[in-house]
């Protein structure tokens, strides 16, 4: 049924806010986990990057399972586990067991992403797969912006706790119900040519698009842009809670909706225009990404330095919209030259490198330079990472792309050789 693949990103986009909204929740109770465990700003910024780094870390083997076995049971599962791990969350007493838990929860997202990008790409092919990655997208700003003020909001008001118990519930109720509606696809399913051997993962040429060219400047970009999104992300609501003395609710909001919402008009105006203009160049999705990143540098600088929140509102508008034009394009643009049998473990290798070298390094690099510095300079600072992220994708766009999007579309065109 063709609308059906339309209704598989509907299902995906609810596990995917869940997602986002357990690990946004605990950075709008920064304050309150300092106050009650006493902690510093470079413990804080651990309980940040503690995620990041056990995500990145188990993303690549995350993505090789998730190309061998079903995707449904991969996804399903990992939400019902980061569930029960954000409810465990509630029951901490101390900086170690937070440190444990924030950890845990990243070994349980770490499915998520490569088996749900993979699903996608196997309903959606080149003609419509930015505009569904995209839509997909619009997930993970709804669900940042819910963590961040249900948690600010029930935190104030019951405390930190229990947000982590909710959040956690309600995902698993919702894995209870998408478990008799979600469907296994085919792999390849959506691309054409395709020959009927794909349905099995071809392992003969699983390995060769680790030698593409354009696939390490991708992960290069994604490791840059995702070191100042997640930089942003984690030390916003405090940044607001302590310069503009902002309520936990209101930081948490604040920190969230502006830049979130913006992103939700961005990222499917990316993946329309970016599936408009692959249609035309090879390099139409990277075009795209990297005129969101280096439009959105300097936003990132305001949101740092101004003074005013007026002005603070507007950069993070801005920014949002530039960064969802990147976002919507992240998995579609290494899709295009990655085979449908490695796409989970792509996903795998590009979270790794992004959260590693980008989630897991950005909270306690800018922790210890608010520390030493200020806050508000640590932020600003991220601007340059920004800017690197789109240099590079310029550099793919201008040597490299062309030929290997050519190379991928020959390579579909006939059967692997045994």
């Amino acid at each position: 049924m063709p609308r059906y693949r339309w209704y598989v990103v509907g299902m995906l986009w609810w596990i995917c806010f869940f997602n986002y909204a357990d690990r946004q929740a605990i950075f709008s109770v920064f304050p309150l986990l300092e106050k009650e465990f006493g902690l510093t700003l470079q413990q804080l910024g651990w309980l940040g990057s503690s995620f990041g780094l056990v995500y990145g870390l188990c993303a690549p083997l995350a993505g090789r399972i998730v190309d061998r076995v079903n995707r449904k049971d991969a996804i399903l599962g990992g939400l019902h586990t980061w569930s029960l791990i954000a409810i465990a969350t509630a029951f901490s007493r101390g900086f170690g067991q937070l440190l444990f838990f924030r950890a845990a929860e990243g070994l349980g997202e770490t499915f998520y992403m490569p088996a749900s990008m993979s699903l996608v790409s196997d309903y959606h092919g080149t003609q419509t797969r930015s505009r569904a990655l995209g839509l997909h997208q619009t997930s993970i700003y709804m669900g940042t912006i819910a963590g961040g003020y249900f948690a600010g909001l029930v935190g104030q008001t019951y405390g930190w706790r229990w947000s982590f118990v909710v959040f956690g519930a309600l995902g698993i109720a919702l894995g209870i119900v998408l478990h008799r509606f979600l469907v296994e696809p085919e792999r390849g399913a959506a691309e054409q040519p395709v020959t009927p051997s794909i349905t099995e993962p071809r392992r003969s040429r699983s390995g060769a698009w680790l030698r593409t060219p354009t696939v390490p400047i991708l992960l290069a970009a994604f490791l840059c842009a995702n070191f100042a999104a997640v930089v942003v992300l984690t030390w916003m609501p405090k940044f607001l809670y302590d310069k503009f003395h902002l309520s936990l609710a209101a930081a948490g909001l604040t920190a969230t909706i502006f830049i979130q919402l913006a992103s939700m008009v961005g990222s499917p105006a990316g993946g329309w225009l970016a599936d408009r203009l692959r249609a035309h160049r090879p390099g139409g999705r990277l075009m795209v990404q990297a005129a969101g990143l280096l439009c959105g540098a300097p936003f990132v600088v305001l949101c740092g330095l101004t003074r005013s929140i007026g002005w603070l509102i507007l950069s993070l508008i801005a920014w949002g919209f530039f960064k969802g034009l990147y976002d919507a394009n992240i998995f579609a643009s290494l899709f295009d030259v990655v085979p449908p049998e490695a796409r989970g473990t792509a996903t795998g290798v590009m979270n790794m490198v992004g959260w590693l070298g980008g989630g897991g390094a950005a909270p306690i690099v800018t922790g210890y330079i608010a520390q030493h510095y200020s806050l508000s300079l640590a932020i600003s600072l991220t601007s340059a990472v920004y800017l690197a992220s789109g240099a590079l994708l310029l550099a793919g766009i201008a040597f490299f792309i062309k030929r290997d999007v050519i190379r991928m579309d020959a390579a579909l065109e006939r059967p692997a050789i045994p």
